[in-house]
């Protein structure tokens, strides 16, 4: 996610829009965001604003807190909150009666006893901050080191500090107890700092973490995914998808949460079709079911005896079957209920209309040849003795006649200017004519042009 001014255009990846950095005021380059649709609507008369606030930290890990000063806040802001011991350092998220609603949906009490918030944070705060922010890659490394020599079957997935620097959050994933008594005594004689384990899911670890799914979307858990229910492969098996862990599972190695998303549809649609483990009773053998297309409302079935050879039977076709079979009667045969496949799928024509399906799209060679310019200008054509218009005596037009001169610019029309065709002509055989007078040149008439 990231807002409408972030772009990674820079050589670095850094965004170059909001100058942030994923820590804009408009809170959109952050995890599990909450658009504020309350923002533009005041409050009734003599209703106070709500006092409470929610505070983002690092990795998308929000509190509440009470704004008992009566600062006023906007989203966006630092501030400096209270914590066991010391203060801690977060970012405004959300503000007013929202933050009401999100506490119901969190299980928060809102008149109940809610942290405070101490004051916003000066400019010492943030740069201690952002120290603290700093040495928390290279101390991620360090403590993974002194785990592995420890041999504890752990991993560090995050460190983060406390906003005064005053203590530090291993968080870590074990998929059983781990005794870390030694580990802390190591942490603390190794950085010097108050130590905190916390032990996260692998769903929590992916939702702190974040990535890229192979949906090619950012994870659902880190972006507005909350509760983590259980996935069971029977959602799997009623969505008719292959039982194939490493196409079902996430970057957590659990199961996909979005195998459940569409569960309650395919449901819904199944109630209407038979079991897949529905057996019919024929004269040509015992069949059963291989497979299911809840869509189309279609069934495969195969005899025990040839298994091979699937034939496609419509549900209705199906419950009838399964209606005579209940009688204590048999099928003559599967054929007789078949569908074909062709009359029911329609016909798909792929036109490769622009070359797209080509592999060797972009081998061949590139045209070089040169287009004839035909814009350029044509030249006008020289006038002839043949196609010159002489007026005759009785004043109507004759082209070609007798009457014109040999040289096809001296005519009796006199040349005012207003026949530019007339002077051209006139001029050219000047021209020509003052060539033709060289006494070293002599050329055949046929071989002016």
């Amino acid at each position: 996610m990231a807002c409408t001014s972030c772009s990674t255009g820079s050589k670095s990846g850094t965004p170059r829009g909001c100058k942030n950095n994923g820590t804009c005021g408009t809170d959109s380059c952050n995890k599990l965001t909450v658009f504020d649709w309350l923002s533009n609507m005041s409050l009734p008369g003599g209703q106070e604003p709500f006092d409470c606030v929610e505070v983002r930290f690092k990795n998308g890990r929000k509190e509440f807190y009470r704004n008992a000063e009566k600062l006023t806040l906007s989203i966006g802001d630092i501030v400096a909150t209270e914590a066991a011991p010391g203060h801690d350092i977060g970012i405004v998220t959300l503000t007013g009666e929202l933050v009401k609603i999100q506490m119901k949906k969190k299980g928060a009490k809102p008149n109940g006893e809610v942290p405070k918030i101490y004051r916003k944070a000066s400019q010492k705060d943030i740069d201690i901050w952002s120290e603290c922010r700093a040495k928390e890659e290279p101390m991620k490394v360090v403590a993974r080191e002194i785990a592995i020599k420890l041999n504890l079957e752990m991993k560090i997935s995050d460190i983060e500090f406390q906003g005064d620097a005053s203590k530090a959050t291993f968080y870590y994933t074990a998929n059983d107890r781990v005794d870390f008594r030694q580990l802390i005594k190591d942490f603390a004689r190794e950085f010097s700092i108050r130590i905190e384990m916390k032990q996260v899911g692998f769903r929590q670890e992916a939702a702190r973490l974040g990535g890229i799914g192979s949906c090619g979307r950012e994870l659902c858990c880190s972006t507005w995914l909350t509760d983590f229910r259980s996935v069971n492969t029977s959602a799997a098996r009623y969505q008719q998808l292959s039982l194939n862990p490493q196409k079902l599972a996430g970057q957590c190695g659990k199961l996909k949460c979005c195998l459940n998303y569409e569960l309650d549809t395919y449901l819904d649609a199944l109630k209407g079709m038979p079991d897949m483990d529905t057996k019919l009773y024929t004269e040509k053998g015992d069949a059963v079911c291989q497979k299911v297309d809840i869509f189309k409302g279609l069934m495969w079935f195969a005899y025990l005896n040839d298994m091979a050879h699937w034939h496609v039977i419509a549900a209705d076709q199906v419950k009838e079957m399964v209606a005579i079979n209940k009688q204590k009667e048999k099928i003559s045969a599967l054929e007789d209920y078949a569908v074909e496949v062709a009359a029911t799928e329609p016909e798909k024509n792929f036109q490769n209309a622009v070359g797209q399906d080509s592999l060797t799209r972009f081998d061949a060679p590139k045209n070089k040849k040169r287009k004839p310019n035909n814009n350029k200008k044509k030249k006008p054509a020289e006038a002839t003795a043949s196609n010159i218009i002489v007026p005759a005596n009785n004043g109507s037009a004759s082209a070609g006649s007798n009457n014109a001169p040999a040289n096809g610019g001296n005519n009796n029309r006199p040349n005012n200017g207003n026949n530019p065709n007339n002077n051209k002509g006139g001029n050219r055989n000047n021209r020509n004519r003052g060539r033709n007078q060289g006494p070293n040149n002599k050329k055949d008439s046929n071989d002016k042009k």
